[in-house]
């Protein structure tokens, strides 16, 4: 029974240190101002964020490891050959979720990254709301995927993301206002909030308080969702959703 007790006390005490970890977000960039620019909006998520700057494929491959929550890196570095370096940071850390944050625009190159096991890619043209909006959403679980990108593709070819056919089958885009019509037809005004806040990444506890509303009824609202957008769980919910909102 001793022994059970201090069991208790130190899985206690560990939550309690896991609790208090600060976030670690990486930063990868050979512009400091894009660098300065980022930290400050990420800033808004949570205070005391640990910030691990980057401004060379050398100084990204050093400060990466494995306690990193999030790592957001650009196409063009120096040291950079194509996306080799995307691919030795999935390597060394498969669990750190990457976002690449990038000038290019281009449907293939944003493809090329995703299919690689990034999480989102963000165009740098976006504005600084937007890219709060993915990383949120991105650390909630989902995928974020440039809205120009689904509407550029067929359904189901961007390998390796989670719902990116579901999101084509909803009709997101094009001609996502039309389905989002369709939604608010089948949907009650709540399970529409309740999309709203899914699509910009947040939990359930979090919609729960935002709404005023229990755990349990938000997932309920989440599975009439789930049927209304055809998908099979959270995250192709999240995909979809998300899409849906920004067409």
């Amino acid at each position: 029974m001793l022994r059970a007790g201090f069991t208790g006390i130190f899985s206690v005490l560990s939550s309690l240190l896991t609790l208090g970890k600060a976030m670690k977000i990486l930063i990868a960039d050979d512009h400091r101002l894009v660098i300065e620019a980022v930290k400050a909006k990420l800033s808004e998520i949570e205070a005391d964020i640990e910030f691990v700057l980057a401004m060379s494929v050398d100084e990204l491959l050093a400060g990466a490891s494995d306690d990193i929550d999030l790592a957001m890196i650009d196409l063009n570095m120096p040291g950079a050959e194509g996306q080799a370096h995307i691919d030795e940071i999935r390597r060394r850390h498969p669990a750190v979720p990457v976002i690449v944050l990038s000038g290019y625009e281009d449907p293939a190159v944003m493809r090329s990254a995703l299919e690689r096991g990034v999480l989102g890619f963000i165009p740098k043209a976006y504005s600084p709301e937007v890219m709060l909006s993915a990383v949120r959403l991105v650390l909630a679980g989902g995928v974020y995927v440039p809205p120009m990108m689904l509407s550029s593709v067929p359904p189901g070819v961007i390998a390796g993301i989670p719902g990116s056919d579901a999101v084509q089958r909803s009709g997101a885009a094009p001609g996502g206002a039309q389905t989002l019509e369709h939604l608010r037809n089948v949907l009650t005004e709540r399970q529409v909030e309740v999309l709203q806040l899914l699509s910009q990444g947040k939990p359930n506890k979090l919609i729960g308080r935002a709404l005023g509303i229990s755990e349990g009824t938000v997932k309920i609202h989440l599975a009439a969702i789930f049927r209304a957008l055809n998908v099979r769980n959270r995250t192709e919910a999240v995909v979809a959703a998300q899409s849906l909102t920004e067409a």
